[in-house]
């Protein structure tokens, strides 16, 4: 994108006031027009937040706005059943940052990014306390798959690298700029982009490898390049890959194995590799140099772990490398 599209897309289309009110307060509000989620506070909230929601017509149809600025807000299998999804929820991220999780996949929001969420599945909404404002247009989901097939379903990110996502949020620009009441065929005319957009991914993903061993080979490749970094773990890896820290476990269950215990293999071999090179003669390759530099940062841990899958500690096999 240009530096003008750029600009357009992170440009608010909204602006709303807040105000400091009671969890219950902000979680009945939220359901009146959202349906059955729940709201986490910050740690530090004292039973308030900050925020409101309101709602407004565009085109024929509902739209919520919704600021706050709490920790989270889900929606699980049990609030699912309770209240049927009915509609896909067309999320603009108008402030603030959010990561969502659903359908086993995590993408996180800045200002401007779309996200479909799909109400029929479990999601979460992660804001960490920072004060937040999306903009949700209610789609009919029925509707929404009539017209454009199962694509739309399970929750999908719409890609603001896509020139059709400018075309989007250049009509949504001027729908909420020029009369909240705006007559139906700008509506339309955001549908059949949305529509183009969804058979563009459609014809992407034929071309491209979804598979399983795509995820995997993806995650062996990003765990050779980060393994030495000791605060690299699970969770990081999985928002690499934009998967869900269960989906990823799954792919490594192929292997009989977990991430950690693949790490953990990774980072004792590169340690015995440097310990095999022998002591350079400056003490840059101490035992206790080698094991933090091959991402510990316990060296009991460290020590155990190697005797462990080794047989030997690593003292051991430095005395080899000399005699």
């Amino acid at each position: 994108m240009g530096p003008d599209n750029v600009k357009l897309a992170k440009s608010p289309l909204v602006h709303a006031h807040t105000r400091l009110q009671s969890v219950d307060e902000m979680t009945c509000d939220i359901r009146k027009v959202c349906g059955h989620f729940e709201l986490e506070p910050t740690e530090h909230s004292s039973g308030h937040i900050k925020g409101d929601v309101s709602t407004i017509s565009v085109s024929r149809f509902e739209t919520a706005i919704v600021s706050l600025n709490a920790k989270r807000v889900l929606r699980d299998k049990r609030m699912i059943k309770r209240d049927p999804g009915e509609n896909l929820f067309l999320l603009i991220q108008d402030k603030g940052n959010c990561w969502i999780h659903q359908n086993e996949t995590s993408v996180q929001l800045t200002p401007g990014d779309m996200y479909l969420v799909d109400s029929a599945h479990s999601s979460e909404f992660v804001y960490n306390g920072a004060d937040a404002r999306q903009v949700s247009i209610h789609l009919p989901r029925a509707e929404m798959m009539h017209r454009f097939g199962k694509i739309c379903t399970g929750g999908i990110a719409i890609d603001r690298t896509d020139p059709l996502f400018v075309a989007m949020r250049a009509v949504l620009t001027k729908i909420f700029s020029d009369d909240i009441s705006v007559a139906p065929h700008h509506g339309e005319a955001f549908l059949s982009i949305l529509g183009a957009y969804f058979r563009s991914v459609e014809h992407q993903d034929a071309l491209k490898d979804r598979t399983s061993s795509g995820v995997l080979s993806r995650a062996l490749c990003l765990i050779d390049r980060h393994a030495m970094d000791a605060d690299f773990g699970p969770q990081r890896l999985a928002e690499l890959l934009q998967v869900s820290p269960r989906t990823l476990q799954r792919q490594f269950g192929l292997l009989g194995e977990t991430v950690g215990k693949r790490l953990l293999a990774v980072r004792l071999e590169t340690a015995r590799a440097r310990l095999n090179a022998g002591d350079d003669g400056a003490g840059r390759n101490t035992i206790a140099a080698v094991a933090y530099e091959s991402g510990f940062n316990d060296l009991s841990y460290f020590y155990r772990s190697f005797r462990e899958r080794f047989g030997v500690p690593p003292g051991d096999v430095r005395k080899k490398v000399s005699l």
